[in-house]
């Protein structure tokens, strides 16, 4: 599962309606550039990708009497939201020891947009998941014997367990908050949205050009 898609849908639907730099912007606002391959030809190449597989419908808007080039935005369609849910609901879900953070992130940051109980009910399979891939690695090594009663090749499996149970202590500790009452979630009220306002500066972002600018890559 690759995090670009959710980062891009869940933007464009926060936005309502969005053009690439926008959802360029707030991913960067995000350090998603960071942790992500949310880079920027990736962004424009999921919005266009998106929009031919009918997921996000795209608008051609008319330059701006400034001039410059039409630029286009992107609106999330009802299979787009379908398919932004569907993936939101699998990056709280699932655990894959293969997979880097990026996924599980792209879906915390969204994880408002589902209704409590439910996010909890998804973060108890993650945690089962983990508990299950420990339980698969314990079964040709043992902890409590240290890496080197099997030799150097034990250091991998010992990395695996410990990454599994520093998965599962954070993912407790994130059930404990929300069944605490910790944050707003679909359904509770006005939750807090993370995008930045038209025009509005983001101070994490790299020197890109804007729109209407000369255009240094294949952004619309």
């Amino acid at each position: 599962m690759s995090a670009i898609r959710l980062l891009v849908l869940g933007a464009v639907r926060q936005h309502g309606r969005a053009h690439g730099y926008q959802v360029r912007n707030d991913l960067e606002y995000w350090g998603a550039h960071e942790w992500s391959n949310a880079k920027p030809g990736s962004i424009y190449h999921a919005l266009k990708q998106m929009a031919k597989q009918g997921l996000l419908l795209a608008h051609e808007v008319a330059p701006s009497t400034a001039g410059g080039p039409p630029r286009t935005e992107y609106e999330i369609t009802e299979r787009g939201a379908q398919e932004f849910f569907t993936l939101l609901r699998a990056s709280l879900a699932s655990y894959d020891h293969d997979q880097g953070v990026d996924v599980l992130s792209a879906g915390i940051g969204f994880v408002v947009d589902l209704e409590r109980a439910e996010v909890v009910s998804l973060l108890r399979e993650r945690l089962t998941a983990i508990e299950g891939w420990r339980a698969s690695v314990t079964e040709h090594y043992t902890p409590e014997e240290g890496p080197e009663s099997i030799g150097h090749i034990g250091e991998i499996m010992n990395m695996w367990v410990h990454s599994a149970d520093a998965g599962a202590e954070w993912t407790r500790g994130l059930i404990a908050r929300i069944e605490a009452g910790a944050y707003t979630f679909a359904g509770e009220g006005e939750p807090f949205v993370g995008v930045l306002a038209e025009g509005q500066e983001n101070p994490y972002a790299a020197e890109v050009p804007r729109p209407g600018d000369s255009r240094r890559s294949s952004s619309s």
